[in-house]
């Protein structure tokens, strides 16, 4: 009889830990929410195995490794975090199982035990930065795998092998497949440049978003190398594990030129249907908060929210009575979930003829277009967090204008251009402000740009 799997890919680098980056760990927002809402799932499944594969994980050209220690532990010393320290026990019988059957199936394997070289019982950062996240205690028993030089198609094959164990033990197995995208977005990321890397992310963001991991196997290795990315192998092993499995895309982002991509396979991962009378939050509240504490802005956006997602139909705004309010504004809507992004849109000048059709609009694509997270559900309607910045038309400024508490920047170069808003948690400086908006539109530290500066008027 089958058993239930899920599969998480996960991006590793150490900076998202707050105890490696600090602040600067911020601009990988995105992925941290991510990450966050996969430890929940996670939490949920409730695995007896954690089985996890990852690229920096000591390996060999011909063959696979798994690590039969009794337990494994690591920390992130090496990047200045000796506390950020992780240490599990192994489910040896899982992993001595699957060393057999990868030999009766004709494919290399071997314990990291038997090897010297391969420091068994060691824990790389590949599998540590996502473990902060999603088992930070060390309470699951692992599995640790290691990538080889065998074909894409092996490592598909080595998929497979792990949920027949899977099914053989009766165990409940979580497959964490641990890899970055691209590390040549951008002219300024640590493997130079690549006009390839984006093409190769999109490729598999692409399959990500339809479901269609399976097709990952028969990429085109001229593009993969050109990309150099690192996380290939490891989809293609989940893809083995959980053929045909539905996916949900919770996050793609690309900061310091190198593609991070969070998502979540299997049916374990999908979002749970609930009554809808429940998840509707018509009556304006909250997280069983009164609806009259939110500014009627707040509230418009999300009357917005509930008619689109929860009723089906077109949100049609009335006019807004507070008199303080512009007729017509550029509008920022931010939705958080449990104190985490879940989706924010905004427009920096007014596209609608009136802010609060502004609003509700840009209300119903935060709640279901941001490309970084899935669409709200109904039943997280009732327990979203709403703000709604109004930006003031923004003025040219320099460096020396910019004040990330009072304002918000707007970087541009051509066509390109960034915005961020202010008084953000953990951005502090002029400089941090500048450097987040540049990666968010993909502008290198030493390409020439020009500066705007704005005000918000928040609402929550």
């Amino acid at each position: 009889m089958d058993t239930p799997m899920l599969g998480i890919i996960a991006p590793h680098p150490p900076i998202m830990v707050r105890d490696v980056g600090g602040s600067r760990s911020e601009v990988t927002a995105d992925s941290i929410g991510a990450m966050r809402t996969a430890a929940d799932v996670l939490a949920r499944f409730a695995p007896d195995t954690l089985v996890v594969i990852s690229p920096h994980t000591p390996a060999l050209a011909d063959a696979f490794t798994v690590d039969t220690s009794p337990r494994t532990q690591g920390s992130l010393v090496d990047f200045g975090a000796p506390r950020s320290a992780i240490s599990s026990v192994t489910d040896v019988e899982f992993a001595e199982t699957l060393l057999e059957n990868l030999e009766v199936a004709g494919l290399p394997a071997i314990s990291r035990t038997a090897h010297p070289g391969l420091r068994a019982g060691v824990l790389d950062h590949g599998v540590l930065v996502p473990l902060s996240f999603l088992d930070p205690d060390g309470s699951l028993p692992l599995v640790n795998l290691s990538l080889s030089g065998l074909s894409l198609d092996s490592h598909r094959r080595l998929g497979g092998v792990v949920a027949g164990v899977a099914r053989a033990l009766g165990r409940r197995v979580a497959f964490l497949a641990s890899g970055d995208l691209s590390h040549r977005l951008t002219r300024d990321a640590p493997a130079g440049y690549s006009a390839r890397g984006a093409e190769f992310d999109e490729f598999v963001v692409d399959r990500v978003q339809r479901g269609d991991l399976d097709e990952l196997v028969d990429v085109d290795r001229q593009l993969a190398d050109a990309a150099g990315e690192c996380g290939l192998r490891s989809l293609i092993a989940l893809s083995g594990a959980m053929p045909g499995a539905p996916t949900r895309l919770l996050a793609y982002e690309g900061p310091w030129g190198v593609g991070y991509l969070t998502a979540l396979v299997g049916e374990s991962a999908q979002p749970s249907s609930t009554d809808t009378a429940e998840a509707t939050g018509e009556s304006g509240r909250k997280g069983g908060l009164a609806g009259d504490d939110e500014h009627e802005i707040v509230r418009l956006a999300r009357a917005a929210i509930v008619e689109h997602i929860v009723h089906g139909t077109e949100p049609v705004p009335t006019g807004l009575a507070d008199p303080e309010l512009p007729p017509r504004a550029g509008a920022f809507v931010s939705l958080h979930l449990d104190g985490m992004l879940r989706g924010c849109i905004g427009t920096i000048e007014p596209t609608r003829p009136t802010l609060a059709e502004e609003v509700a609009r840009n209300a119903v694509q935060a709640a279901t277009t941001d490309p970084r997270f899935p669409p709200v559900s109904p039943e997280e309607v009732p327990r979203l967090d709403i703000k709604v910045d109004v930006l003031h038309a923004p003025e040219e400024c320099s460096f020396a204008d910019l004040d990330p508490e009072d304002y918000g920047v707007i970087v541009s170069c051509g066509w390109r251009r960034g915005l961020l808003l202010p008084d953000l948690e953990g951005v502090d400086t002029p400089a941090q402000q500048v450097d987040i908006a540049r990666r968010k539109a993909g502008i290198s530290p030493d390409e020439s740009c020009s500066l705007e500066r704005f005000r918000v008027d928040r609402y929550s």
